[in-house]
């Protein structure tokens, strides 16, 4: 864990533990490549302006993660957060000084066929969903009710009753062999985009539309998406079974095979 290239002490992310104001990107890195790391430094820069109304040093950013990605056994996820130590709670918009955090750990074997995941459902929506916000409360609390339920992760729905996304992923539905993802308010996912660069390749149609959470059954299978894991099929929502296709099978490996650019 480095704050700015140098070891972090405890005082200096004080802030961060106890406020959770900041924003962050999880890279998967191989060999210092990193797939999609065009979305990923977009992000950072966009939320970095959203947060803190300043502009992010990329390169620099660049700099730090390629420099703890070098540190540690490839593959690794390499956890880029963007916060301000110095931030006041009271006038929290008085001269914001962003600082880059850098985190390093081991990456997941890979697996070929990750294991399906049984979700159950929850009405809920993250604050500013559209941001990769560091705090995280309600999402973990979502996700730790859907386990003690039986499930092993949950889905989100809006009072509107549509599917929105999951605590740290996105979903996509198939529907008449095309790939759907839910039109909501959520994360636009780095994994998430690059799987529609997958579809192109294998010239499969990919739309975006309201999912009702009581239609979210009717489908012919389900997938989730993140840097992590990268595809990985749904098997049921709220205990009814989902078809297993094929097509997620083809989408996780055209995924796997895009090219990682440079970090």
């Amino acid at each position: 864990m480095e704050l700015n290239g140098r070891p972090v002490s405890t005082g200096e992310i004080a802030g961060l533990a106890l406020y959770g104001y900041g924003h962050f990107t999880t890279m998967l890195v191989t060999d210092l490549r990193v797939r999609g790391l065009d979305l990923h430094m977009e992000r950072l820069s966009t939320d970095c302006q959203t947060l803190f109304g300043t502009v992010l040093d990329i390169p620099r950013v660049r700099e730090l993660a390629r420099r703890a990605a070098r540190a540690h056994p490839s593959p690794s996820v390499v956890r880029v957060t963007v916060f301000d130590p110095g931030m006041d709670l009271a006038r929290p918009a008085a001269h914001p000084l962003p600082q880059i955090l850098v985190t390093t750990r081991p990456a997941p074997a890979p697996a070929a066929s990750p294991s399906p995941l049984r979700l159950g459902t929850r009405l809920f929506a993250r604050d500013t969903p559209q941001v990769k916000s560091t705090g995280m409360f309600g999402a973990i609390r979502q996700r730790r009710a859907a386990q003690t339920d039986g499930f092993d992760d949950a889905l989100f729905i809006g009072v509107d009753g549509r599917v929105s996304e999951g605590p740290t992923w996105n979903i996509g539905f198939l529907d008449g062999g095309g790939l759907v993802w839910p039109q909501a308010p959520c994360l636009p996912g780095v994994t998430a985009r690059l799987v529609d660069r997958a579809a192109d390749s294998l010239a499969v149609r990919v739309s975006t539309r309201p999912v009702a959470g009581a239609a979210s059954t009717r489908v012919s299978g389900a997938f989730v998406t993140n840097a992590t894991t990268g595809v990985r099929p749904v098997t049921s929502i709220d205990g009814v079974h989902l078809p297993q296709s094929a097509l997620i099978r083809k989408l996780a490996a055209a995924y796997r095979e895009l090219p990682g650019d440079a970090l």
